[in-house]
């Protein structure tokens, strides 16, 4: 079976950016269940692995405006320590999640610390980079209605939500 939409793939994989590794599936040895066609992966990324199966592994660049796009200037936005949890842990060039009103969140880079306030980069801290990804996919499925409704995989063994 050939991964695509409403397939649900399993994968290991590794990022290098600028020959660094970044993160890896690898470091934790679970596989990542992805629902393919429903924004679960950077664009990228997913139609390099559309049309591939099973037991595949591959090489895949994905330019800046595949991935997480390309950096703005003039993103830097002044926020309260108050939306902060570890706020005074923080320093510049350190890398933050924040969560946004409506769900979810947001990875910003903290460009300065004041005394009530920090100044945070708000572009993605991978934008304007060329990401490397190796890629072997485990295994490929239909996806079921749930998951399909639910817009995410269930890996084998998760808890029903």
């Amino acid at each position: 079976m050939k991964a695509g939409k409403d397939k649900v793939i399993s994968l290991h994989y590794t990022l290098t950016v600028d020959g660094e590794k970044v993160e890896s599936s690898h470091d934790g040895d679970e596989q990542l269940w992805v629902l393919l066609g429903h924004g679960q992966l950077i664009p990228g990324l997913e139609r390099a692995i559309e049309g591939h199966e099973a037991g595949e592994s591959l090489q895949v660049e994905v330019a800046a405006a595949d991935g997480y796009g390309e950096r703005q200037e003039g993103q830097i936005q002044r926020m309260s320590k108050k939306y902060f949890p570890q706020a005074n842990r923080l320093k510049p060039g350190m890398v933050t999640t924040l969560q946004l009103k409506e769900g979810g969140h947001r990875a910003v880079t903290v460009h300065k610390v004041g005394m009530s306030t920090i100044d945070v980069d708000v572009n993605h801290p991978m934008a304007g980079k060329t990401l490397h990804f190796d890629v072997t996919i485990g295994e490929v499925r239909d996806a079921t209605e749930e998951e399909i409704e639910h817009r995410h995989a269930h890996a084998p063994g998760s808890a029903a939500h």
